[in-house]
């Protein structure tokens, strides 16, 4: 056999292994790159879409409001006339004339000391008073036909004045043993019980006038260009909740107090119905100036910071209108610095930065920042109110 035949031969049998060994190969390593590029595309679509998910939030949209300028104070009820009732005099109760939580008119009786004692001593001194008038009576006959002196006519006059004097003493002190109403009003509760010793000085009902009734409320220096006497002020009690009473200033104090730099305002109201009480807390609001039309948003939709006030708005972006989106898909975050005005409770005036129709996000703005992609919540949104107060749980 030649030595040609014999070569190719033997490198015939050795080929076909060894292209069976990089067929092998080379499908081993196509397998390890298609593993690595299919997991570095998988990896990159897990991380692009952590790196930028949507993020839930609520939305309202910016409207125009009339908003007029107002004062907001704090301040207490107080009677026109009111009064804790007592007698001058110590004794014992002898007759009581009213009920707790009556009505009364000026000058009624309502309470009296036993007197017995006082209305003795007052007929001795009255027969002591009428003894001197006599005396001078006959002295100043006798002083005509001169048996008696002018001296003694002069003493006889001294004597009468100091009886009648003495009488009129003794009818203030019986006097100040009966209470009388100073003024018309509404008694409180009675202190005090038939037959019970009471001292001078001691409580026996408190007397307030309720209509009209005072309000007292103080209001910073600043305010004071904004207030006048006459000027129609609304109040709120927690008693009557939803309920406005409505009154106008009465008087303006004529200083400002040095600690507190505030000034203290005295209006009336009217309280036919004796709703209003003397001590109630009332929240007050004056209104001043014209009414304004401005957008309003709820304060938790503003973004405070110290560089600027901001807002987060809900726009659609570019990709989704190219795509022609459906509608509550396709936003994105768009944050727009604002200039705020007069906050109300849970509201607040924007001035500049949010046009009116806008798609405003008021929770969920912490997670956010530009051009992040948002999912509007179905949630009912709280609701909004301008004077907020606590409610008991």
């Amino acid at each position: 056999m030649p030595v040609n035949t014999l070569l190719q031969d033997r490198l015939g049998s050795m080929f076909k292994p060894m292209m069976i060994v990089l067929a092998i190969v080379a499908l081993v390593f196509a397998g390890l790159y298609g593993f690595v590029s299919f997991r570095s595309m998988m990896i990159g679509r897990f991380l692009a879409s952590m790196a930028n998910p949507p993020q839930t939030v609520s939305v309202t949209t910016a409207a125009y409001r009339e908003w007029r300028p107002k004062f907001s104070a704090i301040g207490t009820f107080r009677a026109v006339n009111g009064a804790d009732l007592a007698l001058e005099t110590s004794g014992i109760v002898e007759k009581i004339h009213f009920q707790s939580g009556e009505d009364i008119k000026a000058g009624q009786i309502l309470i009296e000391l036993r007197k017995d004692t006082d209305n003795a001593r007052l007929e001795a001194l009255k027969a002591t008073a009428e003894l001197n008038a006599i005396n001078l009576r006959r002295d100043q006959s006798q002083l005509k036909i001169r048996a008696a002196s002018q001296a003694t006519v002069d003493t006889d006059i001294a004597n009468l004045r100091s009886a009648n004097a003495q009488v009129v003493q003794q009818e203030a002190v019986i006097a100040q043993k009966t209470l009388l109403a100073p003024f018309a009003g509404r008694l409180g509760i009675r202190q005090i019980d038939l037959g019970q010793y009471i001292g001078a000085g001691t409580v026996i009902v408190t007397l307030q006038a309720l209509d009209p009734i005072f309000l007292d409320f103080v209001l910073p220096q600043q305010d004071l260009n904004g207030v006048s006497v006459g000027q129609t002020i609304a109040a709120t009690v927690d008693a009557f909740p939803g309920q406005s009473f409505t009154g106008k200033i009465d008087a303006i104090s004529s200083k400002v107090d040095l600690a507190s730099r505030n000034v203290q305002i005295r209006a009336s109201l009217a309280n036919g119905e004796r709703k209003l009480r003397p001590g109630m807390f009332a929240s007050v609001e004056i209104a001043t100036g014209k009414p304004q039309r401005l957008i309003t948003l709820p304060q938790t939709a503003i973004v405070y910071a110290p560089f600027g006030n901001s807002v987060f708005l809900a726009q659609k972006s570019e990709e989704s209108a190219d795509k022609k989106a459906p509608q509550g898909s396709g936003l994105i975050a768009h944050q727009a610095f604002v200039r705020l005005g007069e906050a109300r409770g849970d509201e607040v005036s924007v001035l500049e930065g949010v046009p009116e129709g806008a798609t405003v996000v008021t929770a969920g703005q912490v997670k956010l920042r530009n051009g992040a992609p948002l999912a509007i919540s179905q949630e009912p949104s709280p609701p909004v109110d301008d004077s907020p107060k606590p409610v008991d749980q």
